[in-house]
């Protein structure tokens, strides 16, 4: 019998940069995110939602406040005016503060959403190149069963195993770096 080198292909196992393991984890960390980030969301809109009422009800106080001193006496009437005054201008520290919740913590917290079902896709391909070429590399070994000396085949078999390998070696790499990224964003 002839003997029939065969080429060293990559295992299913060793196709990129992330392992099982690693690959559990960042599941794990985007779960973790999608819940977290969108309960804090949640919260911190509701904080600003109670913040900016009770702006409204401090504007209202004010208004009254005013209407009140137009009926008083002149000595009272200034101290009220005054009074009225500054809790005018504590209410535009809080629509200050309104305006920045807004802007620099809900806004960037909402964009979380998009952002973890962008990174659940990017697993999902992950696994999905990884599964297909566990898949080649079973069918490679099933064909070289069958045929060993049917050489054509087993090269097509080897070929897809490589593309496979290969696609899932890029899509661990993209994933790797699209992960360091969600990382740095958190921060």
């Amino acid at each position: 019998k002839p003997v029939t080198a065969r080429a060293q292909l990559p295992r299913a196992a060793h196709t990129g940069g992330l392992g099982n393991a690693q690959t559990k984890q960042l599941q794990t960390a985007v779960s973790n995110v999608e819940k977290h980030f969108g309960e804090l969301c949640q919260i911190f809109a509701a904080y600003v939602r109670k913040t900016a009422r009770l702006r409204d009800k401090a504007d209202l106080l004010v208004n009254e406040i005013n209407a009140y001193a137009a009926t008083e006496t002149p000595h009272l009437k200034l101290g009220l005016m005054n009074f009225a005054d500054e809790f005018a201008k504590l209410q535009d520290y809080r629509q200050a503060e309104v305006e920045r919740l807004e802007a620099k913590v809900v806004e960037p917290l909402k964009t979380y959403g998009t952002i973890v079902k962008m990174k659940r896709d990017d697993l999902k391909a992950t696994l999905t190149a990884r599964n297909r070429e566990a898949k080649q590399l079973t069918q490679l070994e099933r064909t070289r069963q069958r045929n060993p000396s049917d050489r054509h085949v087993i090269s097509q078999a080897e070929t897809e195993l490589q593309r496979a390998a290969m696609d899932a070696s890029r899509t661990s790499r993209h994933l790797e770096e699209t992960i360091n990224n969600f990382e740095r964003q958190k921060m």
